[in-house]
């Protein structure tokens, strides 16, 4: 990530990094990471994606650390598993909403052997990280290392009324070959392309204008996509009003921090109520 920062507004005030992991620690299938960087003008400009393991990704935020006093990893992996079968609670709230959408939620518990069992790569990267799990502290601090949990396909209804519809979600996962749909890919793509321009991060719209064109996606040309997304969220949580975002759940069980618009934020507030699960930090 040398040559992007090199081309950075300076100084830089606040980092943003999307780490799409994986889950899992496969060197022939790692993650993904991409950085937004915000200069002292209010300036922001995208490092393009990279693939990431879980090695690659702690020496990409410690570089950034060094030179940036805020940074938020935006992680598309749940980072709080308590329960040792089942689902969280928070992914009660969300498997409604994503089913309505016609997606789904892979269920998180320490059962699950290499994702969340006591050996699993998530544990040990959290803790060489050290950084602080608060979302609401990272929205509010000037310096500091800061981590939150997020779901891309939680975030792209949220950010796109397109897909918040009945079975409206987007089918962009090339590695499901059954129900990908090219145009899916396309127009993810080219509304972050847009969303790039509305929210004037310098390199976004161009990076996914050409993403748009692959006409054979592969499920690494995803996580790099994903990665986007997830550091999107980031800045969105961090520069859009907060009650443009929501946080589902709590630091106890499991929380996703996501955009939302109006309808949508109606429903997650209706699954949570039904589940007992905590919006914005509150029971409804």
């Amino acid at each position: 990530m040398g040559r992007e920062f090199e081309k950075t507004v300076v100084p830089i005030t606040r980092s943003i990094i999307g780490f799409d992991s994986a889950w899992t620690d496969n060197p022939k299938a790692p993650g993904a990471v991409c950085i937004i960087r915000i200069g002292s003008n209010g300036h922001a400009q995208i490092a393009e994606p990279e693939l990431a393991s879980f090695c690659r990704a702690l020496e990409v935020i410690r570089f950034e650390h060094a030179r940036s006093p805020h940074v938020l990893v935006a992680v598309d992996q749940p980072t709080i598993v308590r329960n040792l079968t089942g689902s969280r609670p928070v992914e009660r709230v969300v498997s409604s909403y994503i089913s309505w959408i016609g997606g789904g939620v892979q269920p998180s518990n320490r059962g699950r052997t290499g994702m969340f069992d006591d050996a699993a790569p998530i544990w040990a990267f959290k803790a060489a990280l050290g950084a602080v799990e608060d979302p609401e502290q990272a929205r509010l601090a000037r310096e500091g290392l800061f981590i939150m949990e997020v779901f891309p396909a939680l975030a792209l209804p949220g950010f796109f009324n397109q897909f918040s519809t009945r079975l409206g979600g987007p089918r962009y996962n090339p590695a499901r070959r059954k129900t990908f749909k090219i145009e899916n890919w396309q127009q993810v793509a080219l509304l972050l392309s847009e969303l790039g321009v509305q929210s004037e991060i310098e390199g976004l719209a161009e990076w996914c204008s050409a993403h748009a064109k692959k006409g054979k996606p592969t499920k690494a040309d995803q996580d790099l996509l994903d990665a986007l997304i997830c550091a999107t969220i980031g800045y969105h949580w961090l520069r859009a009003p907060r009650g443009q975002s929501i946080m589902i759940g709590d630091r106890e069980t499991g929380y996703i921090v996501a955009p939302v618009r109006a309808g949508v934020h109606e429903k997650l507030s209706l699954a949570a109520m039904t589940h007992g699960v905590a919006i914005d930090g509150a029971y409804i």
